[in-house]
């Protein structure tokens, strides 16, 4: 079993965590899905990070799908839970923090176009759906240990990926001021192992 995986990319992160919480032994292989030949589509159509490839040759993306496949081969550390409104309750957590990504990242493909064919209007919209999400994260962690529930789980793991993607790539907002209870909780999860071995590079 390979990962095909960026070190900046946070879903690649999220599923390099989960592969250390579940003690998973996986060979991991960095491309990157930015050059022109995009190596990324020698593994799957979308030619995205990450790409699970299994020893069958069966190619698993995306990392809500890596992730799912992650949890249910070993029984190691289960992150996400098996009781319906549980279960549900940290899809829907994973769900707001991959679209914090998906939204941070359309600002960073913006801002690499030259400015005179940026699309503020683009770029404006993602900006509202980053505040309102990390607002989002904010009201529903509240006063609260783990996002979903009283255990560690996929929700926290989802979570700590994109605010650890908003120091990387939009360090402005300033999320830790705004927000002390999301501020606290990244520097407790931060200090996991699986979290500092897998912490992307310095932009």
């Amino acid at each position: 079993m390979k990962l095909i995986t960026s070190p900046t990319s946070p879903y690649a992160r999220k599923v390099r965590v989960v592969l250390a919480e579940k003690k998973i032994d996986c060979q991991q292989i960095e491309e990157s899905p930015w050059t022109a030949a995009n190596p990324v589509h020698a593994y799957s159509p979308l030619g995205k990070v990450p790409v699970l490839v299994l020893d069958d040759g069966t190619a698993l993306y995306d990392s809500r799908v890596i992730v799912e496949y992650l949890d249910n081969v070993s029984p190691v550390s289960r992150l996400i839970p098996e009781p319906l409104r549980q279960r549900i309750g940290v899809r829907k957590w994973e769900a707001l923090a991959d679209g914090i990504m998906d939204a941070t990242l359309d600002i960073v493909v913006e801002r690499r176009r030259p400015a005179a064919q940026q699309n503020t209007d683009r770029i404006s919209r993602a900006e509202r759906k980053i505040a309102e999400g990390v607002a989002e994260l904010s009201k529903e962690l509240d006063d609260k240990d783990w996002c979903n529930g009283e255990a560690y789980s996929l929700a926290d793991i989802a979570t700590g990926c994109v605010l650890g993607y908003l120091d990387l790539r939009q360090p402005q907002i300033g999320w830790r001021d705004a927000y002390p209870n999301l501020a606290k909780f990244y520097e407790r999860i931060a200090k996991r192992a699986s979290f500092a071995d897998t912490a992307p590079p310095p932009a």
